[in-house]
């Protein structure tokens, strides 16, 4: 049996080992120190802090509030991090010699980083992105104006499920995967529900006979037209050198209709066709993060998507 005693047994923790170890995962070198409660619980803080944190802010906080209390979450689990590292080298540099228990090996640092991220990544990460929420960004214009190129933005994944509270709804703005291309996802608005009938009279919109469209206003070489679906209400644009065909769909079962705000310069569902049902994913709900050739607009951060 090893002798903890023994002087070979007995040596100082090495502060930079210990710093670099909080580094790779936080409280990872709290362990290296001996102090595994404390390692544990640093780890346990930064995981399901910021993850449950970040969920309050996103899903459940006012809009108003989502962008300052995101940012605290944030900010909360960096201190964490920071202060793992931190307490690490103190402590490694500050203690007396101890004795080296049997794990303390450098198999067992390895392994516990390796189960550490799989957990944060398999059982929080994959699974907040793929059932609460996850980010998209915009690469394009063809949202605009409701989402401008370089928009980072927050999706509901609690969306168009069996046991899901919100089900989808005309003039949401919804991400589903690419019918053309399942590699992708894609973000436009939805018009039509199943059975719906989808008529454009030029510029004009209508679902099931009734107006969509409402008053058009010119600016510079585009026309903006205000669209409105019972009380959610948003604008879209269209080019003025741009001629708008007639022409008219019938959404079959278990499909959804959908046009990007852009209209005229947007691939949506009058190029690819009626998106299944089942292939949208997720409803989007707020900007975070915005950043145009100019910078950061800051305007846009925490905007809610109409």
């Amino acid at each position: 049996m090893t002798n903890l005693t023994s002087p070979q047994n007995v040596a100082p923790r090495r502060p930079l080992v210990a710093a670099l170890l909080s580094t790779a995962l936080p409280g990872l070198g709290q362990i290296y120190n001996g102090e595994l409660n404390k390692g544990l619980w640093l780890f346990l803080g930064f995981a399901l802090g910021g993850a449950v944190g970040g969920v309050f802010a996103t899903l459940y906080a006012p809009s108003a509030l989502m962008a300052p209390l995101f940012a605290l979450v944030t900010l909360l689990a960096l201190g964490i991090w920071l202060g793992s590292i931190v307490d690490a080298w103190r402590v490694a540099r500050l203690g007396e010699p101890t004795p080296r228990r049997d794990w303390q090996v450098s198999g067992f640092y390895a392994l516990l980083f390796l189960l550490g991220n799989a957990a944060l990544y398999f059982g929080l990460v994959s699974g907040v992105n793929a059932h609460l929420v996850r980010s998209f960004t915009t690469p394009g214009a063809s949202m605009t104006p409701s989402l401008l190129g370089g928009d980072y933005f927050l999706v509901d994944m609690r969306y168009n499920c069996p046991l899901c509270k919100e089900h989808v709804a005309r003039g949401d703005v919804g991400v589903f995967v690419y019918p053309d291309d399942r590699t992708f996802y894609y973000v436009k608005r939805v018009i039509g529900l199943p059975g719906d009938h989808i008529a454009l009279r030029g510029r004009e919109l209508l679902v099931n006979g009734e107006r969509v469209s409402s008053a058009a206003v010119g600016d510079g070489d585009r026309i903006v037209v205000a669209e409105q679906s019972g009380e959610r209400k948003w604008r879209v644009e269209w080019m003025k050198d741009k001629s708008a065909p007639d022409v008219e769909w019938v959404i079959p079962p278990a499909s959804v209709f959908v046009l990007g705000d852009n209209r005229d310069e947007t691939k949506d569902s009058r190029s690819f066709g009626f998106v299944p049902l089942a292939d949208l994913v997720g409803k989007a709900r707020q900007i975070w993060f915005s950043k145009g050739p100019a910078g950061v607009r800051w305007e846009r951060i925490g905007k809610t998507i109409d």
